[in-house]
């Protein structure tokens, strides 16, 4: 007879990026039991040039990484809007939200939009309200402080239940 392996709980951070405000939530999973740990967001001042919010986005989701040290990172995929100026400027806020968690040796997997509400909500058109009241039932403690940290915390949710999937899409592909 073996031994069956010991489950360790998995530190996980969901990040939802932008450029005015960038919400992250860190969960533990462990099983099918979730955690609550911290969320927030990172909010660079008003008028600072563009490379200059980066850089903010950049230092503020590294000081949340160094002192909550997720094992692993999930990033909410861009959606394209109308405004193709606002797109790309969007993915700049998302290549620094990759970048940060890569830069701690953290691989970062991606979730659609719809994917994540469809995970949490049970609907991919779900809206803000919906998820919050699921946030509340999955997370009791939690009490995000806007709707970006909200959305943090629904995309590390979402990680939860896919990471298997996910990292065998990653073993799959070589990377």
């Amino acid at each position: 007879m073996t031994a069956l392996p010991i489950r360790h709980p998995v530190r996980i951070i969901g990040i939802d990026p932008g450029l005015r405000r960038t919400g992250w939530g860190v969960i533990e999973a462990d099983g099918n039991r979730l955690v609550y740990v911290a969320c927030g967001s990172v909010e660079p001042p008003e008028g600072l040039a563009l490379s200059s919010r980066l850089l903010a986005i950049h230092e503020g989701l590294a000081s949340v990484l160094s002192h909550h040290k997720p094992m692993e990172a999930a990033v909410e995929q861009t959606f394209v809007n109308k405004d193709g100026v606002a797109t790309l400027k969007l993915g700049q806020a998302r290549g620094v939200a990759m970048l940060a968690p890569a830069m701690f040796g953290i691989t970062v997997a991606e979730y659609a939009p719809n994917q994540v509400k469809k995970t949490v909500v049970g609907a991919g058109h779900a809206d803000k309200n919906q998820i919050a009241v699921m946030l509340k039932i999955l997370l009791p403690k939690a009490e995000p402080p806007s709707a970006d940290a909200a959305d943090a915390l629904a995309i590390a949710i979402t990680h939860a239940h896919h990471r298997q999937s996910a990292a065998l899409r990653l073993k799959v592909v070589g990377i």
